[in-house]
């Protein structure tokens, strides 16, 4: 049976938005990795998706007409597989004690994963906040 600690020796109980904002301090370099691959693919692509957005707002013809949903469509889709490529490239699979860096199909899993909410939340933010600021 083991005798029961001290409270003394106890580490100190910590709350909830402490235990959080110590994750988001201290985040694995590999997820911070694929964050910012798709981060910045998304980003990119947004402000693309904008420039187009205005010019049709501001009643400029381009050939093929309204093509809004499919830019949206392309983008999504160009998040996504980008972000898991460069997320495959950037993102070795743990070596242990080995110098070999060695690539599998989770760097690009984890960059997908990444990825979802990523382009999700970087077309709400450039459709819903910067387009109208635009005008």
């Amino acid at each position: 049976m083991t005798e029961p600690r001290d409270p003394a020796t106890l580490p100190r109980q910590r709350s909830w938005a402490e235990v959080r904002w110590r994750q988001f301090r201290r985040a694995p370099r590999p997820v911070v990795r694929a964050v910012a691959a798709s981060l910045t693919v998304a980003v990119v692509l947004a402000v693309m998706y904008l420039v187009y957005d205005v010019a049709l707002g501001q009643g400029a013809s381009l050939p093929g007409g309204d093509l809004r949903t499919l830019a949206i469509t392309v983008y999504v889709v160009l998040v996504l597989l980008i972000g898991s490529v460069v997320t495959y490239l950037v993102v070795p699979q743990p070596t242990g004690s080995g110098t070999v860096a060695r690539r599998s199909v989770w760097s690009a899993a984890l960059g997908f994963f990444a990825a979802v909410p990523i382009a999700y939340l970087v077309m709400v933010v450039a459709v819903q906040i910067v387009r109208p600021l635009l005008g």
